[in-house]
């Protein structure tokens, strides 16, 4: 038996969340099977699994980003309803890389890329990426922390 694409396993946890008649569950897994289809319309073909996973990285962003809106705003309950949110969909991503996997992959796609300054950003990011494929890696996160090294090693230190 081969193993079930995201979008089956979607799917099939969202017919479980309507039999549990589990309406926040519900509402985010129908939010998730919307976005996936959209993505699939728009590009003309099913999705692998890696646009898949692009896809909720993308969701997952968004709440973060409302999330954010909601507390400045002084709204905890609808803050609140987005973190719970978040914690359905990161249920579908893999693990993100610990910190020592991240310094990992930024040390060796710098050593790789032989990148000297911050303008080398760009390759440096693509190369960690390609590094940590398969692990949920905030792209926010690698590019500061990308930054700051490739700064540093601007400076000589």
């Amino acid at each position: 038996m081969t193993a079930m694409t995201l979008t089956e396993r979607v799917q099939k946890d969202l017919v479980e969340a309507m039999r549990a008649k589990d309406e926040l569950r519900l509402s985010v897994l129908r939010m998730m099977k919307a976005a996936l289809k959209n993505k699939e319309i728009e590009k003309i073909r099913p999705l692998d699994e890696a646009e898949a996973l692009q896809v909720l990285q993308t969701l997952v962003k968004q709440r973060h980003e409302s999330v954010e809106q909601f507390t400045k705003g002084g709204r905890m309950d609808l803050a609140q309803k987005e973190t719970r949110e978040i914690a359905i969909i990161e249920g579908y991503l893999p693990a993100a890389p610990s910190d020592a996997e991240l310094a990992e992959a930024i040390a060796g796609a710098i050593a790789e890329t032989a990148a000297k300054s911050p303008r080398e950003m760009g390759a440096v990011i693509k190369a960690a990426k390609a590094r940590l494929a398969g692990k949920t890696v905030d792209g926010k996160a690698l590019s500061d922390r990308v930054r700051n090294l490739l700064a540093r090693l601007a400076e000589g230190r």
